[in-house]
């Protein structure tokens, strides 16, 4: 799962420069403090849960959950009245979440998961002033950790060909 969560961090790195900050969700937006521990515009990447069924020889398959936590500081208006450049910051915004999503949706980066999926878009609401989206994605992993190796061992055959004995 380790590989999982730096491949989307390289990722979203790599794709979209505007994003500021780029880690693993260990609640960095659960600080309340004037200075969270982040920069704006940030996502944050948690894998919530895996659902694992055996794969056979003690390996397994996981429907695994991964969300992308997409937050902003909102410090300006956006209403009908705003000034323009003010407004501007708004659909920066929204094209950030378009753009996380056209870098993850369908993409893999290992061959030890499949393709990300999104199954849920949703809003979080807060009232300290900062923006905050969840995008959830699905994909399969397989998990072969627990697989113990096996040992190829040369075996000697003698082979004894009789031929039809002639009548």
């Amino acid at each position: 799962m380790d590989i999982l969560i730096k491949d989307i961090q390289n990722r979203l790195s790599a794709e979209i420069p505007a994003l500021k900050y780029v880690d693993e969700d260990w609640g960095q937006l659960d600080d309340y403090s004037p200075n969270p521990p982040v920069k704006w515009p940030c996502a944050l990447i948690d894998i919530n849960h895996v659902l694992y069924s055996n794969a056979g020889r003690h390996s397994q398959l996981g429907e695994a959950t991964i969300t992308i936590s997409v937050a902003d500081i909102k410090l300006t208006n956006s209403s009908s009245k705003a000034p323009a450049g003010q407004k501007q910051k708004q659909t920066d915004y929204l094209q950030l979440i378009k753009s996380i999503h056209i870098a993850l949706h369908g993409w893999h980066g290992h061959n030890h998961y499949s393709s990300l999926i999104r199954t849920i878009f949703k809003r979080v609401k807060r009232d300290d002033g900062v923006r905050q989206h969840l995008i959830t994605y699905t994909c399969q992993i397989q998990d072969t950790d627990s697989v113990k190796p096996t040992i190829k061992v040369p075996a000697a055959l003698e082979l004894i060909v009789e031929a039809p004995k002639e009548i």
